[in-house]
């Protein structure tokens, strides 16, 4: 879902509260937070933008899971709704509320659900989202959120050829992976007597590690087919790791 409105579905910067004492929210003002929050989530489907103009302060910063940066205008601009064939939902989960003065911060996992075509996927986002509170309405000031890395269903790759893929690695001095083949699955350490990672096949000499960052692996050949190196692309960089 928000592969179609990523122009909408602006994340949160956290403002510099820090310095006030944050204490934990009476029950009416978490009520009020939560339903506010969820009133924005709930306005992205049908395109609400009246919601999103309603509810930012005019100064607002919103910064999606991309790192794009946005001000009210655009915000609500993005507000379109989803094309047809697309549906779903974000539901807040686990949140937690906390008022520093006139400021309420609300933290918590905004689970999302999307039907494309009768496709189901699902999301999971951290969002943080900070209220303050002006001429008597709580106004958002500033948005952001992160995706949560989650296992992706597994794909079938059919003769991959795990015995070319077992090796010492090397990136540095001290510094390499040890890959090997284990209950027929390939993963590797990255020091002696450690808990393996696993590696997930997606294709022929490329796999996604199965650790938090969930970074592709990509196994390199030369000329004669021969595995010479590994590229751990992390973070939209490549760490090359060369083959002993």
């Amino acid at each position: 879902m928000k592969r179609a409105w990523r122009e909408a579905t602006a994340g949160v910067l956290l403002l510099g509260v820090s310095a006030a004492h944050a204490d934990p929210a009476p029950a009416a003002v978490e009520k009020e937070i939560l339903g506010l929050t969820q009133q924005l989530m709930d306005a992205l489907v049908p395109g609400k933008a009246d919601v999103w103009q309603r509810l930012l302060a005019d100064d607002a910063l919103i910064t999606d899971e991309f790192g794009r940066r946005q001000g009210k205008k655009e915000a609500v601009d993005g507000v379109r709704g989803l094309p047809p064939g697309f549906s779903g939902n974000i539901e807040l989960r686990d949140p937690h509320v906390h008022v520093y003065g006139d400021t309420a911060v609300i933290e918590c996992e905004w689970y999302e659900t999307e039907s494309v075509f009768e496709q189901k996927l699902r999301v999971r986002y951290i969002g943080t989202t900070t209220f303050v509170r002006r001429d008597g309405h709580w106004r958002v000031v500033a948005m952001s959120d992160v995706t949560l890395p989650t296992p992706p269903p597994p794909l079938e790759v059919r003769q991959l050829p795990l015995q070319d893929y077992p090796g010492t690695y090397r990136y540095g001095p001290d510094r390499a992976w040890s890959v090997a083949v284990e209950s027929g699955k390939l993963v590797y350490r990255t020091k002696a007597g450690r808990a393996p990672v696993g590696l997930d096949p997606v294709a022929t000499d490329v796999f996604m590690g199965a650790d938090d960052e969930k970074n592709l692996i990509l196994f390199r050949r030369d000329a004669a087919g021969k595995i010479t190196e590994i590229i751990e692309r992390r973070k939209f960089n490549d760490l090359h790791l060369r083959r002993e």
